[in-house]
């Protein structure tokens, strides 16, 4: 392998649908520490961008990926119960954006709640926003979230690198690997619930396998608008991966629910955060599907806590 530049991985994904190679875990791991570290021209991550759009991700690809990432990022410390992960990347464009709903829920039970991502559609309404709205501000990365909080912090502080490769759509115009990395990486030195979503039913399979192969503790359901809270006006499937092992926890619904909520009918942020508001005083129900899901995503957490119990601290039980 050349010591710089990532061209003879291009040369082996960018032979079109039909002749291109897939890589090993290990070389999918050595191309992006390449790309993250930037030992490559901007040529070469727009050829890889295209390529793998192109070709397609395999779960290997992705778990390499993956192991590249979670060497580099800047990770939060552990919780004292396993912290409940929202990625948040795809923003509101005709319903209203309810992943701050679903995180002040989690939080009202508990759990320590992150939410991390940035814009990547500037006629979108992200998540950042609607909790900036709700006096929720972004945190530094290596602050330990407490129970019952809820932090969000930007890609960037994460990994610029990864920010950077998420930019190139507004180059190209497509997505590329980072799209889904964020999606499936757990930004947590510790235990906890990756909350995934997807938009087709191919990348259900996809990510469902990537987190078989990694062992990664997630929730997989088909989100709103690419985020990860469940439909207020249907109930989608939601499937619980732990120890590698897929468990189904909720089967979609049929139809549509008998009493549809009355959600805001614009996504932006200030209506958005005045809707929230009045459902966590208790002056309108929550969306029967997100308080299902918040219901699942407690019991998963619980699940992994008892696997995977947090080691006895006698300073911090001191202080």
């Amino acid at each position: 392998m050349p010591p710089m530049g990532i061209s003879p991985y291009i040369k082996e994904i960018g032979r079109g649908a039909q002749g291109a190679r897939a890589l090993s875990r290990e070389q999918a791991a050595d191309l992006l520490c390449r790309v993250l570290d930037g030992h490559c021209s901007d040529f070469e991550i727009g050829a890889f961008c295209v390529a793998m759009r192109i070709k397609g991700e395999t779960p290997d690809e992705m778990a390499g990926f993956l192991d590249a990432l979670n060497r580099r990022l800047t990770k939060l410390p552990a919780s004292d119960r396993p912290v409940v992960v929202l990625p948040s990347y795809n923003g509101a464009r005709k319903l209203p954006g309810l992943t701050a709903l679903l995180a002040l829920l989690l939080a009202r039970e508990g759990l320590p709640v992150l939410v991390h991502g940035t814009p990547t559609e500037d006629t979108r309404v992200g998540t950042q926003a609607v909790l900036a709205a709700l006096g929720v501000h972004p945190s530094a990365p290596h602050e330990r979230i407490d129970n019952g909080r809820v932090h969000f912090v930007a890609t960037e502080r994460l990994h610029p690198g990864l920010k950077r490769l998420l930019d190139v759509r507004r180059a190209i115009g497509l997505r590329n690997p980072a799209h889904a990395l964020v999606k499936l990486m757990n930004p947590v030195d510790g235990p906890a619930l990756v909350v995934a979503s997807y938009t087709h039913p191919e990348y259900a399979e996809s990510m469902g396998a990537t987190f078989q192969l990694t062992r990664t503790p997630a929730m997989l359901l088909r989100g709103t608008e690419g985020e990860p809270v469940a439909d207020a006006r249907r109930t989608p499937r939601m499937d619980v991966f732990t120890n590698g092992v897929a468990r189904l926890v909720q089967e979609a619904q049929s139809g549509p629910l008998r009493t549809l909520p009355a959600l805001p009918d614009t996504t932006s942020a200030a209506a958005t955060a005045d809707y929230i508001r009045d459902v966590m005083a208790g002056r309108t129900p929550p969306p029967e599907p997100i308080a299902c899901q918040a219901e699942h995503i407690a019991r998963a957490c619980e699940s992994i806590a008892t696997e995977n119990p947090l080691p006895f601290c006698p300073q911090q039980l001191a202080a």
